[in-house]
């Protein structure tokens, strides 16, 4: 079978809390060509559940990412299915006793990932959505004078409580399938997975987006119950212990959570000194904007920018709505042309 990414070999990988995760890989997709001064480098990390595949929906000629400028580098976060995880490594670290992973440890990662492979010592833009969007907070206040921009989409520096309860919702309706056995499943959890879709399609879209019934009316659907049945599928086709790896990093997230800050979160924002665009969605239910201006307040070189859209969550990605694509990629121009 043939792949359209590269893995950067890791080797004993010290994680935070404590295991070490051996013969640790890092799989990655770039785009472009990284010039001879190597300041063209933009770092798009992956979001929950994602692989590098579904962040291209922001990569092309004359977008903000634009290939023929930058050299675009996508990791996959550990737990994806592709780097490191639950599903493909091997004991004693496999299945449900894969190590937990935070987004710190996916970013020191990255970092050795940019620096040692590639040689590459300044970036000049970091961005992402979702959790991709926590792992380009962690970029900016683990290496604050390695990137000139910043740009976090509808994403988060550190899970919220109110977050933190949503994703119990998830994992308590995955792991209740007797076929999951605590992770040591033969067959597929299929009911586990599709009651967590279920749970995750109420928060992955705004109120107003079903009042509008924009699942019928924008997206194609041909009812509330087929829109579901979409849902389901997006999860019936993940491994559940690596969502649930995953999941563990989403919870755990927060840039202040190592040695640099000490869990002293504002002075972890603090220290972020790339011009920075946070930029949530209007009426994103996982990352309220209210999260976001708390964010800048702390930040010394960051501008609020919302995403006015009733697409939820969704407002950021992957690639669902146009009008929300042009105004994210809008954004990132502004942003890189400064």
């Amino acid at each position: 079978m043939t792949t359209d990414y590269e893995i950067f070999e890791l080797g004993d990988l010290a994680l935070q809390r404590g295991a070490t995760l051996r013969n640790a890989r890092l799989a990655y997709k770039t785009f472009g060509t990284l010039n001879a001064a190597k300041d063209n480098a933009i770092v798009y990390p992956t979001w929950y559940s994602g692989q590098h595949y579904d962040n291209e929906w922001l990569v092309g000629r004359g977008m903000a990412l634009d290939p023929d400028k930058y050299f675009i580098i996508i990791p996959n976060m550990f737990g994806n299915g592709l780097s490191s995880s639950p599903s493909n490594t091997p004991e004693p670290y496999n299945a449900a006793r894969f190590p937990k992973v935070t987004a710190c440890d996916n970013v020191r990662a990255q970092h050795r990932l940019v620096t040692e492979h590639f040689g590459i010592e300044h970036l000049r833009l970091v961005t992402g959505w979702s959790m991709g969007g926590l792992q380009t907070f962690h970029w900016g206040a683990l290496y604050p004078d390695m990137m000139d921009l910043l740009a976090p989409f509808c994403g988060s520096a550190k899970c919220s409580r109110h977050n933190f309860v949503f994703l119990e919702g998830v994992k308590a309706a995955l792991t209740a399938d007797d076929a999951f056995r605590d992770g040591w499943y033969v067959d597929k959890p299929h009911k586990g997975l599709r009651a967590a879709a279920r749970v995750y399609a109420g928060w992955g879209f705004s109120q107003a987006f079903y009042r509008e019934e924009l699942d019928i009316k924008a997206l194609g659907y041909s009812s509330l119950e087929d829109f579901l049945a979409f849902w389901e599928g997006f999860f019936l086709d993940r491994d559940p212990n690596n969502l649930l790896a995953m999941l563990w990093t989403w919870q755990n997230g927060d840039i202040s959570a190592n040695e640099l800050y000490n869990g002293d979160y504002k002075a972890a924002l603090g220290a972020i000194k790339a011009k920075t665009y946070v930029m949530p969605g209007q009426t994103d239910l996982y990352f309220p904007p209210e999260d976001s201006r708390n964010e800048v307040a702390s930040m010394p070189n960051a501008s609020f920018v919302q995403i006015p859209s009733i697409w939820g969550h969704f407002a950021g990605g992957p690639g669902t709505n146009p009008v929300d694509i042009k105004f994210l990629d809008d954004k990132l121009k502004e942003l890189l042309a400064s």
